[in-house]
């Protein structure tokens, strides 16, 4: 087999909340702020069209580096599925957006079984998303823990 690896990264975490409470903080642009984007990057600006067609926009800060993060929601399924195109003002013009999927599994004592696919990555990117993604889903967890 020859060719490069498919670009996707994928990640997979127990969180302690049920589904549908999960599913609600990918589209809560206040809470976002506090658990989107791998510390010590931080979301500085959310805004959220949560509609199927709907646009979003993450303006983040990485100490002084700022960009945006901009797609639109293609499916929501609450509280099973999530899905959305993904760009990055740091790539390249031109380049077509990525697609995140995120899924939500019932596990036992209320918790969620939260898959993290991200297909279609520019080339040599995965690496990156996939440590990202880890942090970002590492933050959602603390964060549900204490609210």
């Amino acid at each position: 087999m020859t060719g490069e690896p498919p670009a996707i990264a994928v990640i997979e975490r127990m969180m302690p909340a049920p589904p549908d409470l999960v599913y609600d903080e990918w589209l809560d642009a206040e809470h976002m702020t506090e658990w989107m984007c791998p510390r010590p990057a931080r979301p500085t600006r959310v805004v959220l069209d949560p509609r199927t067609g709907g646009e979003y926009r993450i303006e983040v800060d990485d100490e002084g580096f700022e960009f945006t993060i901009f797609g639109r929601y293609l499916v929501l399924d609450r509280p099973n599925r999530i899905q959305f195109t993904w760009n990055c003002s740091t790539w390249e013009p031109g380049t077509p957006d990525s697609v995140v999927t995120v899924t939500f599994e019932a596990a036992q004592d209320d918790q969620t079984l939260m898959t993290i696919q991200h297909a279609q990555l520019p080339p040599g990117l995965v690496n990156e998303h996939q440590s990202g993604w880890t942090g970002v889903a590492h933050q959602l967890e603390r964060w549900l823990a204490i609210t």
